[in-house]
This record gives C-alpha cells, sequence and structure tokens, in this order.
C-alpha cells in the first residue's frame, strides 16, 4: 500500500512532497453488483493510505455522493460512474450527474463533456468485459476522444488483455493508469497510482497524468466468486443492472 517509501519504476525515489495515491475505478452497493457500502469503501480507502478515489459505480452516482459525504478528511472522494454505452464500457470522473446507458461511445463523452468530467477506457481488452466485444466497435476510433486507458486492471482474468491495453497506450500516446475495480471492501486500493500534484480537478488530474506511476497489485481470484452472489442479491433488492434509456444516436 502507499508508503512513504514509495520507488517509481524506474527504480528512482519519488519525491514526498505533493504526492498523491489515486484509484480510478471502484465500486459501491449502489453498483448492481456488489455489496460494499460506500462508508466502508471510504473507511478502506484511507485505512490504506489513498489520498484520492473515484466511485464509479455501473450507470448511477448516488453511491459516490454517500461516498463523499462520509469521506475522512484526508480522503478525496471524486463522483465518477462507470458508463454502458453501445459500444463498450467507459469511466466518467468529475460528473454531477449520472449519464445514461445506452448511447454511443461519442455520444457519451459528449456528455461528459457537457459537465466538465474527464473519461477513460477501462479493461478495454478483457475477453468478457472489453470495449467492443459484443458490439464490435473499435477502441481505436475514440482513442483520440479519450484521457487515459487502464493498462492494468486489478479484476482481469488470464488472457493478455492487460498487456494489449497498455501496448494499445502507448500507440495512443494515451497516459496509461491501473485500477482496482473493486467490488468488495477487500479489494480497494489494492491497485493503484501516483501522482505528482493535486489531482482534485479536472484540470489538476490531467496535468499530474502526464507523470504517473502505475502500482499493479491484484487481490485474491477468490473474491470474484463474490460477484454473483451479489448480483442475486441486489436483484432480489430489486436494485439489477440499469436498462438503457436512451438508443444509439438518441439524446436526452
Amino acid at each position: 500500500m502507499p508508503s512513504s517509501t514509495e520507488e517509481s519504476n524506474d527504480g528512482g525515489e519519488l519525491p514526498v512532497a505533493n504526492r498523491a495515491f489515486i484509484d480510478l475505478h471502484c465500486h459501491t452497493s449502489s453498483s448492481f453488483d456488489s455489496l460494499a457500502r460506500p462508508e466502508a469503501v471510504v473507511r478502506a480507502a484511507a485505512g490504506r493510505g489513498l489520498t484520492h478515489l473515484a466511485v464509479t459505480d455501473h450507470d448511477r452516482i448516488d453511491g459516490a455522493f454517500r461516498a463523499r459525504d462520509a469521506a475522512p478528511d484526508d480522503l478525496v472522494v471524486i463522483v465518477g460512474e462507470e458508463i454502458k454505452t453501445a459500444d463498450g464500457d467507459l469511466v466518467a470522473v468529475f460528473v454531477e450527474k449520472a449519464v445514461p446507458p445506452g448511447m454511443s461511445a461519442l455520444e457519451t463523452i459528449a456528455a461528459i463533456r457537457e459537465q466538465g468530467g474527464l473519461v477513460g477506457i477501462p479493461h478495454p481488452f478483457d475477453r468478457t468485459r472489453g470495449y467492443g466485444r459484443k458490439s464490435g466497435a473499435d477502441p481505436a476510433a475514440i482513442a483520440g476522444a479519450v484521457d487515459w486507458v487502464e493498462i492494468y486492471n486489478a479484476r482481469v482474468i488470464g488472457g493478455s488483455a492487460n498487456e494489449q491495453a497498455a501496448l494499445f497506450a502507448r500507440e495512443y500516446s494515451l497516459p496509461g493508469l491501473c485500477a482496482s475495480d473493486s467490488h468488495t471492501v477487500f479489494e480497494v486500493g489494492v491497485s493503484y497510482n501516483i501522482v505528482q500534484g493535486d489531482p482534485s480537478t479536472p484540470s489538476g488530474l490531467l496535468s499530474a497524468l502526464a507523470g504517473v506511476d502505475i502500482q499493479p497489485h491484484r487481490a485474491s481470484y477468490y473474491v470474484r466468486a463474490w460477484t454473483p452472489v451479489a448480483k442475486l442479491i441486489q436483484s432480489m433488492r430489486g436494485n439489477g443492472r440499469r436498462p438503457a434509456t436512451t438508443s444509439p444516436g438518441e439524446r436526452k
């Protein structure tokens, strides 16, 4: 976990002053596939040394607001959302209104920009959740419209998906980040990023991403066994995945 002795990827020690530890992809019980209470998530994040946490529940942001309200003083919670577009998943941060699922990726990005938000591509080459895996869309088509790519997602299992993502980010000169993609309290902050500066605002995060130092780790594979259990419980509670409210090409 973050400490005063972190080293950069090239082995050199990073300056301690003005350094932030950030995870930009995290879920709470507002997601249809998680039971992690927002209050427990922020306690875990702060306890593990994170300074910034983006809460990105599936197609909704109420859990992020709960997390922000419950966060201790030494943790900045960024309101975000993981959005199921018609082309594939995107992660938005610094939004104040939920972006509805079901629009095209470019329409979704435009809606995020309208709020002054930033956007990244999560787990782009995951064999089951990858961008365009079901739609056939090519992530290269939106490479010039996003702010970062997840080059290491702690929940990717097997294959070379993370390696492909790293090559993609390099090819298109995009910042490459790692993410916990946590769905349980146990996973919060397991994979995180070290940046210089203050990533508490969109402009601050963009500046910080220019020199990001990723810390890629993963939790036990067994934590993923909780996901189908969470989905079942949430479905019984009436909190299943939100259906698309718009069709591609139809903006509300």
